[in-house]
């Protein structure tokens, strides 16, 4: 991923263009597209959009959705690395403890 500045700079130097070809052709002075080129430069979208557009880019913005997991799948894979021994011990030992859990709480709810 490009930041802003690397983006418009590579841009401009792929279409054979100087800072001051680019600005005449963007509409606007050089200044503005030496700022737009420097390290953490942060220009507004419809800025880098002109410059972009005058060097014969185009900017596309994405915002694809990121899968959030409904499950630790850490633990998933951590399990599978076990033998079939190993994890029936895990779960034999996971299944003792929520049953201790299960009779406290009852204990607690008939108190």
């Amino acid at each position: 991923m490009h930041d802003a500045a690397s983006l418009l700079r590579e841009t401009r130097v792929r279409a054979g263009l100087t800072q001051a070809e680019l600005a005449a052709r963007a509409g606007v002075t050089q200044p503005v597209v030496s700022r737009a080129e420097a390290a953490g430069a942060n220009p507004r979208i419809a800025t880098l959009d002109r410059l972009l557009r005058a060097a014969g880019a185009r900017l596309e913005l994405a915002a694809p959705e990121v899968r959030i997991p409904d499950v630790d799948e850490g633990q998933i894979v951590e399990r599978l690395r076990l033998s079939p021994a190993e994890r029936l011990t895990c779960f034999t030992v996971s299944h003792r403890n929520l049953n201790h859990l299960l009779r406290r709480a009852r204990r607690l709810d008939a108190a």
